[in-house]
């Protein structure tokens, strides 16, 4: 993923309770740095506010000591220190991660960092129809009438950006829904690359209210102790294939077939399990 270019810091983070004991310790300012660099080093990363060097190698103290130019005993003080308050997680594989990320990323400035390729040149091919369409009307009106023209063009513009933006944030604020629900179920906290082939059905679906659809897909994963991307995407392509595309018309369907006797039934979680 690119990175993004900043993070949110609450101006009244300093009166959190948290960093008000961590600055009764000693190294206290310098453990505040180091968090405050971790911070800065996930949203580089940009994945869900993981830290890593590649999806495969998660940074270790030394690398830490490293890029932050500190001594590797102040490296390991402060990542202690910050496990013990709950500021962060640290896996079993060595992954580091901020606790609740969502807290700390600049959504609003990630408006253009994840839109895929193909819905950049939609928009770019919008703009130069509507370009088109705009200088065809201007050679048509006087001076004064172009420029209510172009404020009404800056104005529907500023409202588009407004809705892009809104957008983002609840694609955000979705996808760390299921990330949470991924991590505290059991299906491998350090699996990033099977969340991020998981959080593609949030783009890349027919599901009306994906977010909600996945969740019903990670559920019955749960119910049928299959905590494993491939069987999840099965369900999923099953409902897709089954053009059963909303959490309702799911649960409907599921309803129904219950009724049948179990030889008639088409879906068996046991049989499909990956």
């Amino acid at each position: 993923m690119s990175n993004i270019k900043w993070i949110k810091l609450s101006t009244s983070m300093f009166d959190d309770e948290k960093i008000k004991l961590i600055e009764q310790l000693p190294e206290a300012d310098t453990i505040l740095i180091i968090w405050i660099k971790l911070l800065s080093q996930a949203g580089k990363t940009n994945s869900n506010g993981y830290i890593y060097l590649n999806e495969n190698v998660p940074y270790s103290e030394e690398m830490l000591s490293t890029i932050f130019g500190r001594s590797l005993n102040t490296v390991r003080l402060a990542l202690n220190t910050l496990q013990d308050f709950g500021m962060i997680f640290i896996d079993d594989a060595a992954f580091i991660r901020i606790t609740n990320w969502e807290k700390h990323q600049n959504v609003e400035g990630m408006d253009r960092v994840r839109r895929l390729a193909a819905e950049r040149n939609k928009r770019y091919r919008e703009r130069q129809k509507q370009k088109k369409l705009t200088e065809a009307k201007v050679k048509d009106v006087s001076v004064t009438s172009r420029d209510g023209t172009e404020e009404e063009l800056d104005s529907e513009r500023e409202e588009d950006t407004d809705k892009e933006i809104d957008k983002d944030k609840e694609r955000e604020r979705k996808a760390a829904d299921v990330i949470q629900f991924w991590d505290e179920n059991g299906f491998g906290i350090n699996n990033i690359h099977a969340k991020k082939q998981l959080l593609s059905w949030l783009d890349d679906s027919s599901f009306k209210e994906p977010s909600s659809v996945i969740l019903k897909a990670l559920n019955i994963a749960c119910e049928s102790d299959a905590r494993r991307l491939k069987y999840i995407e099965g369900i999923l392509k099953n409902w897709e294939n089954e053009s059963l595309l909303t959490v309702k018309e799911i649960e409907k369907t599921n309803h129904n077939r219950q009724k049948q006797p179990k030889e008639q039934l088409n879906y068996n979680p046991e049989k499909d399990r990956f």
